[in-house]
Protein backbone atom coordinates (compact mmCIF):
# COMPACT_ATOMS: atom_id res chain seq x y z
CA UNK A 1 0.00 0.00 0.00
CA UNK A 2 1.23 3.19 -0.70
CA UNK A 3 0.46 6.62 1.19
CA UNK A 4 -2.15 8.17 -1.27
CA UNK A 5 -4.12 4.78 -0.53
CA UNK A 6 -3.75 5.04 3.04
CA UNK A 7 -4.34 8.52 3.58
CA UNK A 8 -7.66 7.85 0.75
CA UNK A 9 -9.11 5.68 2.77
CA UNK A 10 -8.66 6.97 6.21
CA UNK A 11 -10.37 10.35 4.85
CA UNK A 12 -13.16 7.99 3.50
CA UNK A 13 -14.03 6.95 7.02
CA UNK A 14 -13.65 10.32 8.95
CA UNK A 15 -16.20 11.28 5.74
CA UNK A 16 -18.47 8.40 6.96
CA UNK A 17 -18.10 9.08 10.82
CA UNK A 18 -18.76 13.10 9.99
CA UNK A 19 -21.84 12.00 7.52
CA UNK A 20 -23.26 9.43 10.32
CA UNK A 21 -23.34 12.33 12.73
CA UNK A 22 -24.95 14.63 10.46
CA UNK A 23 -27.72 11.97 10.41
CA UNK A 24 -27.79 11.65 14.00
CA UNK A 25 -27.85 15.17 14.89
CA UNK A 26 -30.15 16.30 11.98
CA UNK A 27 -27.20 18.52 11.14
CA UNK A 28 -27.61 18.65 6.99
CA UNK A 29 -24.60 20.65 7.06
CA UNK A 30 -22.51 17.80 8.22
CA UNK A 31 -24.17 14.92 6.70
CA UNK A 32 -23.17 16.88 3.53
CA UNK A 33 -19.59 17.84 4.44
CA UNK A 34 -19.19 14.35 5.39
CA UNK A 35 -20.16 12.72 2.56
CA UNK A 36 -18.04 15.25 0.38
CA UNK A 37 -15.13 14.11 2.87
CA UNK A 38 -15.99 10.47 2.03
CA UNK A 39 -15.93 11.12 -1.49
CA UNK A 40 -12.97 12.78 -1.50
CA UNK A 41 -11.05 9.94 -0.16
CA UNK A 42 -12.43 7.54 -2.05
CA UNK A 43 -11.10 9.06 -4.97
CA UNK A 44 -7.38 9.63 -3.32
CA UNK A 45 -7.59 6.00 -2.57
CA UNK A 46 -8.31 5.26 -6.02
CA UNK A 47 -5.44 7.26 -7.44
CA UNK A 48 -3.05 5.15 -4.75
CA UNK A 49 -4.52 2.04 -6.23
CA UNK A 50 -3.54 2.80 -10.05
CA UNK A 51 -0.09 4.13 -8.68
CA UNK A 52 0.09 0.74 -7.35
CA UNK A 53 -1.05 -0.65 -10.27
CA UNK A 54 1.37 1.17 -12.59
CA UNK A 55 3.94 0.15 -10.22
CA UNK A 56 3.00 -3.76 -10.04
CA UNK A 57 3.43 -3.77 -14.02
CA UNK A 58 6.71 -2.30 -14.36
Amino acid sequence: MNKDQVKGRVEETKGKIKEAAGVILDDKGMEIEGNIQKNVGKVRAGYGDLKQDIKDDD
